[in-house]
């Protein structure tokens, strides 16, 4: 997902955001969202999400070039589709479906410190870029950025209790970015 710069993805922990109005689709208020979930029926028909804290229902949705046309209730003109541009969908924190063990939402792991296995603080996760193969997070400390793929070689340990990963360097990891 792109996001503007200086735009930032709302943080409120109540809300988890799942899409993002991209644009107005045609003169009857729906609109295109590009989806920022990995479970795409929560954009199904009968389906409720929120735009700043107001809860709207989806009334109709379809999938059109890897983007979903939603029409959502009270929206029913090109204006009021217009409006909502650029707008975050979200849903309360309470409907998140819960993951396999050893998976975690982005929002779970971005702030999250991160520790080598011999105990060296190397900053905090920032950002996460989906690569395709893995995860890779962006840690922010003393070194500056640091890239650190998400591979089981290299991440030992998610602990959320502690708020921190754990990981084991590979050779060079350090010294090719710094």
């Amino acid at each position: 997902m792109k996001v503007k710069k200086g735009e930032t993805i709302p943080q409120d922990p109540q809300f988890i955001v799942v899409g993002r109005v991209v644009a107005p689709w045609g003169i009857k208020g729906e609109v295109k969202v590009e989806a920022m979930t990995d479970f795409p029926d929560r954009f199904s028909p009968g389906e409720e999400v929120h735009i700043d804290g107001c809860p709207l229902s989806i009334e109709r949705s379809r999938w059109h070039k890897g983007r979903v046309i939603l029409k959502l209730a009270t929206v029913d003109s090109l204006e009021a589709a217009e409006s909502l541009r650029g707008r975050w969908l979200e849903i309360p924190q309470s409907k998140l479906r819960p993951l396999p063990q050893d998976q975690y939402y982005q929002f779970q792991l971005t702030g999250l410190e991160v520790w080598t296995t011999e105990g060296k603080l190397l900053g905090r996760i920032v950002d996460i870029l989906p690569t395709g193969s893995n995860d890779v997070y962006v840690v922010r400390g003393e070194h500056g950025e640091l890239l650190i793929p998400a591979i089981e070689d290299v991440v030992k340990s998610v602990e959320l209790e502690t708020g921190r990963v754990v990981v084991e360097l590979i050779p060079g990891l350090l010294q090719s970015q710094a």
